[in-house]
Order: C-alpha cells, then sequence, then structure tokens
C-alpha cells in the first residue's frame, strides 16, 4: 500500500529529506562546479556534466516526496541515488584526481543521509 508522506505519523523525516533533496539538487545544478569541489572532484566539464544530472535527480526526488503522491516509491528513489552517489564517491576515491579528504567527508556525509532515507523508506512502507 502507498503511503502520502502528508499523513504519514513520520512524515516530518520524509519532508525534510524532500527539502534537503530540493537544496541539494538546486546546489547541484546552479553550482556544479563547487559542489564538486566540496566533493573532492575536479569540477571539468565531464564532472559538470555528471553534476548536473545528479542536480536533476535530487530535485525531482524532492518534488516528488513533497508531493505526497507515491512518497513510498520516491523514497526508494532517494535510496538508490545514494547507491549511486556512494559508488561514484568510491570510483573518486580511487582516482589519483581527487582531493581524498574531501572525498572522505563527502563520502561520510552521504552516508549518513543514505541512513535516514532508509529509515524514512522503511517508515513510509
Amino acid at each position: 500500500m502507498e503511503t502520502n508522506v502528508n499523513t504519514d505519523k513520520n512524515s516530518g523525516l520524509a519532508r525534510a529529506l524532500g527539502w534537503f533533496s530540493i537544496g541539494l539538487g538546486l546546489a547541484q545544478l546552479l553550482a556544479p562546479a563547487r559542489v564538486a569541489k566540496v566533493a573532492g572532484a575536479d569540477p571539468d566539464p565531464n564532472t559538470i556534466r555528471l553534476m548536473r544530472a545528479l542536480g536533476a535527480r535530487e530535485f525531482l526526488s524532492g518534488v516528488g516526496i513533497l508531493s505526497g503522491q507515491h512518497s513510498t516509491a520516491w523514497l526508494r528513489a532517494r535510496v538508490a541515488g545514494d547507491l549511486v552517489d556512494l559508488a561514484l564517491l568510491g570510483r573518486l576515491m580511487a582516482s589519483d584526481d581527487s582531493n581524498r579528504r574531501m572525498t572522505t567527508v563527502a563520502t561520510l556525509a552521504v552516508a549518513g543521509v543514505a541512513a535516514l532515507d532508509v529509515v524514512a523508506a522503511q517508515r513510509a512502507s
């Protein structure tokens, strides 16, 4: 059964994650080079394109969660996105071109948000 975030007793976490997604997505869309640097990546044209694609995914997930329509699916999409992000950060960590300290911090942040996404998705199910 699909849960509507607006009526779920745990909707506060889902709403917070929705707004977080919108904010992060906008940052990745509007300032992709800066977000890439924060993640420890060289903001070359390929990285900027990837960052914008990830930003669009984040933004759409946030809008989907806050819409209250098919919220469980949108929360699960955030978890899947977290897995993609962690894989990309792992690849970046293995690269000689990364700032490993910044990438480690970014990886820990994504892992923390991923844990919240899993909790929110489980509560919505």
